[in-house]
């Protein structure tokens, strides 16, 4: 079924998606496949993931902006976003998990689309990490994780109105919680004798023992702060769907993002003339 985006899914967008999660997944995913403790012994802060994700963000927009699938209207509505994703961030600051940024990357990457969706992730951890002097070795992988978030949203299929709010909610819960999994990889390596007994990383385990370490070190450090951010943004999303998704919807409708569509009469040509945002 034909999606609505305000950046255009195109083979651009694909090669620099697909980069940044191959990207994203083998600095997570790392620890789970070297077999030497000289794999510790470099600088895990990965200096190199910052700059090599601005570049492929850059370049998506200026691919983007080159061929004109990005104006300055879908520039100013993903400032917007991503500026009200980095005051809702600096209003929580984390505490005991809450972070309502999450709900509106969430509704955001739903309506905005695929893209625009992994970029709005992207740059409301930016925003909100300048805002608060925030930027640190972790603020890349909050990039790429958030970014996912909101094009997962984005994926979601296509459903009825009622329904659509339940499967953002349960999307939203689900999301807050594998944020975390996610999150807790960059620096779960280099915890050594800190790490709870039984949850450490040793790089001469295997697979599975390393797996098991890992959801032992979850379930003991970070699910009593990943279940909040997940039952807040469902909470969030069950409660304020039905009207931020309609004005954004509404916004993008007004600014013509959707492609032009001549009058026929037809339901198909009244939908793609006054439901836009529609996956």
């Amino acid at each position: 079924m034909r999606r609505h985006e305000i950046v255009r899914w195109t083979w651009t967008s694909s090669v620099a998606m697909t980069l940044v999660t191959v990207i994203g997944v083998l600095s997570f995913t790392w620890p789970f496949f070297v077999d030497s403790q000289a794999a510790l012994a470099g600088d895990h802060s990965m200096p190199w993931l910052f700059p090599a994700l601005i570049a492929l963000i850059g370049a998506v927009l200026l691919a983007e902006l080159s061929r004109g699938g990005m104006d300055a209207k879908v520039v100013a509505t993903l400032g917007v976003l991503a500026a009200m994703g980095g005051a809702l961030r600096v209003l929580s600051a984390g505490t005991a998990g809450l972070e309502p940024m999450f709900f509106l990357v969430v509704l955001g990457g739903r309506v905005l689309g695929r893209t625009a969706g992994f970029l709005l992730g992207a740059l409301a951890i930016i925003t909100g990490a300048f805002l608060t002097g925030g930027v640190g070795p972790w603020t890349p992988f909050q990039m790429v994780a958030t970014g996912w978030v909101g094009l997962g949203a984005a994926l979601l299929p296509r459903v009825p109105e009622r329904a659509e709010r339940w499967m953002l909610a349960a999307y939203g819960l689900l999301s807050g919680l594998l944020y975390g999994v996610v999150m807790n990889l960059w620096f779960w390596p280099f915890l050594g004798t800190s790490a709870p007994a039984g949850a450490g990383f040793d790089a001469g385990d295997g697979l599975t023992t390393q797996l098991a370490h890992y959801a032992v070190f979850y379930g003991l450090t970070s699910l009593g702060w990943d279940l909040p951010r997940g039952v807040l943004t469902a909470v969030l999303v069950l409660v304020a769907a039905r009207p931020v998704l309609a004005a954004l919807r509404r916004a993008v409708r007004r600014a013509s993002f959707s492609p032009t569509v001549r009058t026929t009469g037809d339901r198909s040509a009244y939908e793609e003339r006054h439901e836009p945002g529609l996956q």
